[in-house]
């Protein structure tokens, strides 16, 4: 047969695959990226400025540069993983280890002096910033027994959606690639469908009536793979990224107070795949082996702003408050799909030449507060504290009437909740020395913190002031435990997931 590639386009029902929670959790996250001091100090940034990164937390910071300043940071990041199947402690742990650098932070801040000596706005600063705002990089692999098959999967759609079967086949000449096409433009239900139609001509279910005559109208399906335990192997690789640009304008009023507003400009960049292997020796089962894959690019733009202030409230104390808007994102996303087993079409590999693109949608990703309160010891040192506090079931879908989002954005409403962060840091400068350190606590953004735990870190770093330039380098390390569901219909099943994530940043930067 002459291999096709095909463009699915048009698919009207796709929550089920492309959005679920923690896609929008994914990008609602802010995970710390940025300078090397920043990092040292556990991003408790939001009443001291003076720092690229800070700028993030606070816009007003950038006034705090006496000169201008620019700086770029290099990361070596590290993530180590135990998985265990299905949370199941009889299960194997699996331990694996993903390492990459990156160029995650460079910007510029340029400071004007008002030559008015009558005038109480003292300076003004603009900056522009791009930050790294979220890794995506991850490989593992979780594997076990289970009691439930990748058959619940496809029976949830036969068994939720009335699908005639007289739509899974072939018409005359079609090919099967074609059909799998064609099925998922129906608007609705055509992604629920087009599950349905992998699971019949991967040889997974059949309808219950196979006489050729009479099962067109035919809407009940049975399973080739009979109850018993199951081996299975889940494969999980992502890569790419969440990125931020910033731009920046601050002003300092009367050595006081200063004020900024960051205009942000959002990328999305990300791949993911993932593969489901399953065999059995159970008595009556048709179908002993199989495959399932899934490739899901996801691509998008937003925008988002943000306000704050700081006040100098004595020489030594000051105050700090910023104002993060939600994010506004367009998203397209395309879908590749493969499937096998020892009872499938022997066309059924054509199938994973059709790209499956869905129709743009929007996320909005919830807005935060954040708190500061710093002591500044003279040239000797400071201490700093940030608190943030960001609702997560404000995440939305849109558009909101659209039936599949209405779904996803209740789900939202249930699982999501309130989440505070802490952050602590201080500094200690001895000549040109500077020594850091910081802790940072996260709590669940989840009402039921077992699917994803509260986050917990410390850094540590040092820096070297040279007159014109300085560098510096940081030490962090956090930890969180999630549990994340295979697929969210049918084989629900969880891998227990606990993480360490490891960052070493060395900043260089120079006065201008």
């Amino acid at each position: 047969m002459k291999k096709l590639l095909m463009l699915c386009i048009g698919l009207l029902s796709v929550s089920l695959i492309a959005q679920d929670t923690t896609d929008a959790l994914n990008y609602s996250l802010d995970n710390m990226q940025g300078t090397a001091r920043f990092r040292a100090m556990s991003g408790a940034f939001g009443a001291l400025g003076g720092d690229l990164s800070s700028i993030q937390i606070n816009p007003a910071g950038s006034a705090i540069f006496n000169n201008g300043f620019a700086a770029a940071s290099l990361g070596f990041f590290n993530n180590n993983t135990d998985i265990r199947y299905n949370t199941n402690s009889a299960n194997t742990i699996n331990s694996f280890r993903n390492t990459e650098a990156d160029l995650n932070q460079a910007g510029a801040t340029v400071v004007f002096v008002n030559s008015n000596p009558n005038s109480p706005w003292k300076k003004f600063a603009l900056s522009g910033a791009y930050e790294n705002t979220g890794n995506f990089n991850n490989e593992w692999i979780s594997s076990g027994i289970s009691t439930t098959s990748i058959d619940s999967y496809f029976q949830h759609f036969t068994n939720n959606i009335e699908i005639p079967f007289g739509i899974l086949k072939l018409q005359p000449d079609e090919f099967i690639e074609e059909a799998y096409a064609d099925i998922g433009s129906i608007p609705g239900d055509g992604y629920g469908i087009q599950q349905a139609f992998l699971g019949y001509w991967a040889g997974i279910i059949d309808p219950i009536n196979l006489d050729d005559e009479t099962n067109d109208l035919e809407t009940d399906y049975i399973s080739n793979i009979a109850e018993g335990e199951f081996n299975q192997s889940y494969v999980f690789s992502e890569r790419g990224y969440n990125g931020k640009l910033a731009f920046n304008f601050a002003a300092e009023y009367d050595d006081k107070l200063s004020v900024g507003i960051n205009l942000n400009a959002h990328f999305i960049d990300r791949e993911r795949y993932t593969r489901l292997n399953e065999s059995n020796t159970n008595d009556g089962s048709i179908v002993t082996n199989l495959a399932f894959e899934n490739l899901l690019t996801t691509t998008g733009s937003g925008f988002s702003f943000q306000l704050g202030a700081i006040l100098k409230v004595t020489p030594e104390l000051r105050a700090g408050f910023s104002y993060q808007s939600p994010t506004w994102y367009r998203i397209n996303e395309e879908l590749v799909q493969g499937i096998n087993s020892n009872n499938a079409d022997p066309e059924i590999n054509f199938i994973s030449s059709v790209i499956n693109i869905f129709p743009e949608y929007r996320l909005s990703t919830p807005g935060s507060m954040t708190g500061s309160l710093a002591y500044v010891f003279g040239k000797k040192g400071l201490i700093s504290f940030d608190y943030m506090v960001k609702d997560y079931s404000n995440t939305r879908f849109r558009p909101t009437n659209d039936r599949s989002f209405t779904a996803i954005n209740n789900q939202i409403d249930d699982v999501f909740t309130t989440s505070n962060s802490y952050r602590l840091g201080g500094e200690y400068r001895y000549k040109q020395f500077s020594f850091r350190g910081g802790y940072r606590f996260e709590e669940s953004p989840y009402e039921d913190d077992r699917f994803f735990g509260d986050l917990t870190g410390y850094s540590a770093g040092l820096g070297y002031n040279f007159g014109q330039y300085n560098i510096d380098i940081a030490f962090s390390q956090s930890e969180r435990q999630i549990e994340q569901q295979l697929y969210n219909v049918g084989l629900t099943n969880r891998a227990a997931i606990d993480s360490k994530f490891t960052d070493i940043i060395l900043t260089f930067g120079i006065k201008l």
